[in-house]
């Protein structure tokens, strides 16, 4: 009979378990790590956006001086188009610079997982190219379990995401 209960208990437990990697939404700790080039400090945006482009939510902005927001060509035109999107004051922060990593948070609501959306990071660096498709991480169970993304042909060399459990 004990081992009968101890049996049941472990198969809530790993119940309980199963049931929360099933949901992906929510917070994410999101590591950013830039390729070695040459120049300033890399301006990034992540956004939620459809299948076609087109922007739903801007989750983060890396790149404080508004002055450089117009080099971000593609989000800079959304953000201009819908100025009654709250400020960015509480997702912005520092540029990173050449080689340099940093780790932000976001949260993605589960709405948009398993429905086509996908993780857009762009990137522009001051007197350089912009790179509307730097990272694009399809927003799906399978691939944010995979948790690691190489850039393109910008400026990111990978991003890193881990589900944060609440």
């Amino acid at each position: 009979m004990r081992n009968v209960i101890v049996f049941m208990l472990g198969m809530l437990v790993l119940g309980s378990f199963e049931g929360k990697a099933q949901t992906l939404g929510g917070d994410y700790k999101c590591l950013i790590q830039l390729k070695n080039y040459q120049g300033e400090g890399a301006y990034i945006v992540v956004s939620i956006v459809t299948a076609k482009g087109e922007y739903v939510e801007t989750l983060r902005v890396l790149g404080d001086d508004h002055e450089w927001y117009p080099d971000i060509k593609s989000w800079y035109a959304f953000r201009d188009k819908n100025r009654h999107q709250p400020r960015l004051d509480g997702v912005t922060g520092a540029t990173i610079a050449s080689g340099e990593r940093a780790v932000v948070t976001f949260s993605i609501a589960e709405k948009y997982i398993d429905k086509g959306y996908d993780l857009r990071f762009e990137t522009a660096v001051e007197d350089k190219n912009y790179h509307t498709k730097d990272v694009v991480v399809p927003l799906t169970s399978a691939q944010l379990k995979l948790g690691k993304f190489e850039g393109k042909d910008g400026y990111i060399r990978q991003v890193r995401l881990i589900s944060v459990a609440k």
